[in-house]
């Protein structure tokens, strides 16, 4: 199906598809820009959805820049009733990794994703699924950008990973930039911090959340193709 993206640019897949994950069925918003120079794959953060409007404003800016965009949900309808009441199913890192590999895994079957390199972007708890994902797809994964993540909850996972990584936290956000330091230390070369100056944890300050969507743009722009 045909759509528009921001920027005007005609895609050669838009709208929303169902990604078969084991037994589940993941509702997932895919958009892919003509000539598009990678796709990125989105793992939102604890409580969040596919629908998250800091999550889409970012993914908006990445398909101005000729980049596709997935947005998928990684919780089923029912898993979120249950995390809903317990927030427990938001930390289960493993579980959420083993999700975004599948996806990762799919998108190479899929003919308007297949041939173009993966990138990353988690948010929260997402970052440090993303990361897992990373260290399991080497192969596929070609860059990963964290904003505001827990990268320290990918564990022994970091040593592993080999696509550039940059992470991205906010300048108020303090014990969040301790977690990232640490987690870079174990990233070792391939990560790169950078702290956004007056910014909270979610990024909500004026003018925040642009030097977010612009500096993960920028990232993957040169780590993708």
């Amino acid at each position: 199906m045909a759509a528009r993206g921001k920027a005007g640019t005609t895609t050669t897949r838009g709208g929303e598809v169902t990604i078969p994950v084991g037994d589940a069925g993941l509702p997932a918003d895919v958009l892919v820009p003509d000539g598009a120079a990678g796709v990125v794959l989105f793992a939102h953060g604890s409580g969040s959805s596919r629908h998250s409007p800091r999550n889409t404003a970012v993914a908006g800016v990445l398909r101005e820049r000729v980049l596709g965009t997935v947005l998928v949900d990684l919780l089923t309808p029912a898993e979120d009733q249950v995390d809903a009441r317990t927030a427990e199913l938001r930390f289960d890192i493993g579980l959420l990794a083993d999700r975004l590999a599948a996806i990762v895994d799919w998108m190479a079957g899929d003919p308007a994703l297949s041939r173009l390199p993966v990138g990353l972007f988690g948010a929260s708890t997402g970052a440090a699924a993303a990361l897992v994902a990373a260290a399991a797809r080497p192969e596929r994964v070609r860059a990963v950008v964290s904003r505001g993540g827990r990268p320290d909850l990918a564990g022994p996972a970091l040593s592993r990973v080999h696509a550039p990584t940059l992470l991205l936290v906010g300048g108020l956000d303090e014990q969040v930039i301790q977690l990232n330091e640490e987690a870079a230390a174990d990233l070792g070369e391939v990560a790169e911090l950078r702290v956004v100056p007056g910014a909270t944890h979610l990024f909500e300050e004026p003018g925040t959340l642009e030097q977010v969507a612009d500096a993960a743009a920028d990232w993957f722009a040169t780590h993708l193709p």
